[in-house]
């Protein structure tokens, strides 16, 4: 009888050891400890110069990089006809969802999360109807 209980619990082992290498990260949640911005955000002097600084370098998310592309020219048009802006559910914005690590990996992913406060900008800038101001 002893060897069927052995043998049980190395099943029960093996299943076990099989489940938890079958686990794997979807994504980072960073609790909101940010303030929210509820002042005017300008794209073109708030979120440019953050996605310029932290996005639009070689390998990430320049011309010819990794969609979308957030080069100063290119970075309205690529985040809003390409379907990363939601203004009619701003929390629901892909890009504001990889900013805050609730979507894949979270952005930037070599750098402190969320430097500059970029989601909170970000997310102000979408619930200001995303303009190209």
């Amino acid at each position: 009888m002893s060897i069927n209980k052995i043998t049980i619990a190395i099943a029960v082992f093996a299943a076990a050891m099989i489940g938890l290498q079958s686990c794997y990260k979807v994504a980072t949640v960073l609790p909101k400890t940010d303030v929210e911005i509820t002042g005017p955000v300008s794209f073109a002097n708030d979120i440019i110069p953050i996605l310029d600084s932290k996005c639009n370098m070689s390998g990430c998310h320049s011309a010819g990089g990794v969609k979308p592309t957030l080069t100063s020219d290119k970075a309205f048009n690529s985040l809003t006809n390409g379907g990363y802006i939601d203004v009619a559910s701003p929390e629901n914005s892909a890009v504001y969802l990889w900013l805050t690590g609730k979507k894949a990996t979270i952005m930037p992913p070599t750098g402190p999360a969320n430097p500059s406060n970029i989601s909170q900008y970000m997310l102000a800038w979408i619930k200001q109807n995303a303009q190209n101001n």
